[in-house]
Parts: C-alpha cells; structure tokens; sequence
C-alpha cells in the first residue's frame, strides 16, 4: 500500500454509484479526476463484508493483454499528485454498498485520517425539474459551522433518507473531519444518459471552493455533445418541448433558488416521491 503519512495538504474526494448518483454525474467527476491525473491506486475495500453479489455482480471481461479477469464490485481509493496543484488529492470511487453501511464508513475515514487529510468533499446527484438547456444547479452545504462560515456555504438543512453520501459525511464530523456535500441537479427527463454537463458542473464548484486548478480534458466537448442530444429530444416531441419552455420560464423568473441548500433539499424530496411512484417495490 501506498505511505499516506507525507501528502502534501491533503484533500478527499469522493463518490458512489447508485441512489446519489443521478446520470453518473458524481462518479463521471471522480472517474475523470483519476484519468487527468493519472491517479495511482491505492487500495481498495475487500467487498466479501458490504456488497450483495446478486444486486452488483462481479463482471468477467478481458483486459488489455487478452486475459480473462473477474473483476469484483468494490469501492477503490487511488492518489492524485498534480504536480501544478501544491496538494495530493485521495480519490475514492465505490459503490454504495448494500450492508454494513457505519463500518463501511469506518474503513473509509481510517484512511482518511492516515493521510491526515483536513477537508472531504463527498460528491451527488440527484434528479430535478431543471432545463436542460440552462446552467446545471449546483449547490454546496456543510454540517460544520466554521466551515459553513469560513466558505461561505449553505447550512445543511434536509430532512429526510440518505445515502452513503450522507452516512460518510456524517461520520467524518462525527470524527472531527470537517466535510463538504456538493450536490448538482440533473433534468429528470432526460437522466437515462450519463451527463457529463452535470461533472463538469461538480468540478468547477471544487476548483472555486478548494482553489485547485482541474484539467477539463474532453468534458466540454462531452457536455456539448449531450447539450445537442438534449436538444434534439426537445424538437423531436413536442411534449417534451413545452415542458423545457415552462421549465425555463421558472427558471428565469426565479431569483435563483436552485443555487440555495433549501432548493436542492426540495428538489430532492421530489426526486423522491417521483423515485418511489415509479419503483413502488424499492
């Protein structure tokens, strides 16, 4: 494993597929941190005591030599070290695991200490009635006063279920880690994609809190491309287009409430009660 005792002014970033994890807009964010920065894995949590093998089911592929591999559902801590950053940045990228959530959470922050990392940035989300073809919201919040303070954010106020995002950060102030939550909101009708527009959007508000320059690489042509699919699902139906144009006109007439911690709470108990009508079993 890796020394993590001698990083320079650590910082944690971290996602996890599933229910935080809208259009993988979250896991894009890391996915493409750990390609731009060449990122060198860590280690990664023994799945045997937090996943269910029936729900994330291990994948047989080849790799690039032809070998056959069986490859495990797991969640994997790489480091970055961007030489024109001034800090090393731990990158986890898991699944939400479906047992043994506190202990999962536990493993995680023992690494996070062994860095000595001083701030972790946990990334969602979620589905929103947000116009495709406007800036995606986005909106940071923390449980740490100072840190509320300090940066200028959005007191954490939602009520309501969680995910492992919120577990993880719960725990990290339990602990005495101050953490972050920045979350984007992706049009619901159109979250069967990945949304890169939606990563991009997450990345830029960790380059503006932690003043860390980040390599944009293809994801602006990758947001240009799905702007334009987007698009052409709005001409092609003219449902979907007068639902944009109502959305838009909301949009434009509010004073911004999607950029406030209470907005995106909403956004997200709707976001709920639309998950629940359409996955009445879940």
């Amino acid at each position: 494993m890796v020394d993590l005792a001698n990083l320079r002014d650590p910082v944690v970033i971290a996602a996890f597929e599933g229910w935080n994890d809208a259009a993988e807009a979250a896991t894009g964010a890391v996915d493409h941190l750990v390609d731009e920065w060449d990122a060198e894995l860590v280690t990664a949590i023994d799945p045997e005591d937090y996943y269910d093998f029936q729900v994330n089911r291990p994948q047989v592929g080849l790799d690039e030599d032809g070998v056959r591999r069986l490859t495990w559902p797991t969640t994997r801590i790489y480091l970055a070290r961007p030489d024109d950053t001034g800090r090393d940045v731990l990158l986890i990228r898991g699944i939400e695991p479906n047992m043994r959530w506190r202990a999962f959470s536990r493993e995680l922050l023992e690494i996070v200490d062994e860095s000595n990392a001083q701030i972790v940035v946990v990334l969602g989300a979620l589905l929103a009635d947000s116009p495709h073809t406007r800036p995606i919201p986005v909106s940071a919040t923390s449980s740490d006063p100072e840190l509320t303070a300090s940066w200028s954010l959005e007191a954490s106020t939602y009520e309501g279920p969680t995910g492992i995002t919120g577990v993880f950060a719960d725990l990290c102030t339990t602990l005495g880690v101050p953490s972050v939550s920045i979350w984007s909101a992706i049009p619901h009708y159109i979250a069967g994609t990945p949304c890169p527009k939606a990563s991009l959007a997450l990345l830029g508000k960790i380059e503006a809190l932690l003043d860390l320059a980040i390599p944009e690489g293809d994801l602006p042509e990758l947001s240009r491309a799905w702007q334009r699919g987007a698009d052409e699902l709005s001409e092609e139906d003219p449902e979907v287009a007068e639902y944009v144009q109502s959305l838009e006109e909301q949009r434009d007439t509010a004073d911004l409430p999607e950029a406030t911690g209470e907005a995106i709470a909403a956004e997200f108990e709707r976001y709920l009660r639309r998950r629940n009508k359409n996955h009445p079993s879940d």
